[in-house]
């Protein structure tokens, strides 16, 4: 059973917002190629994650994993802090 849990999502990104309680906004951006001109384009996307002991700063580049729901909008925690910000 406990194999089922170890294929989890992670994704990596820079810390927008750390002004909640325990929780940081995470941008995380990706490269599309466009569909007719293939050109290619910068995407991203916020995650809302789990920062339980507030050690995350504006700028912070961090590693974020899948997990359950652990309110209506946050399903990710921080799993580690990979640059911190100057």
């Amino acid at each position: 059973m406990s194999d089922l849990n170890t294929s989890r999502k992670t994704r990596t990104g820079s810390v927008v917002s750390n002004r909640m309680e325990k929780s940081v906004v995470v941008r995380v951006e990706r490269k599309v190629r466009h569909k007719l001109y293939g050109k290619f384009m910068k995407t991203s996307v916020k995650y809302l994650a789990d920062d339980a002991e507030n050690l995350c700063n504006i700028g912070d580049v961090v590693l974020i994993e899948e997990c359950r729901p652990l309110s209506k909008r946050k399903r990710w925690r921080v799993k580690t802090i990979l640059e911190q910000a100057v």
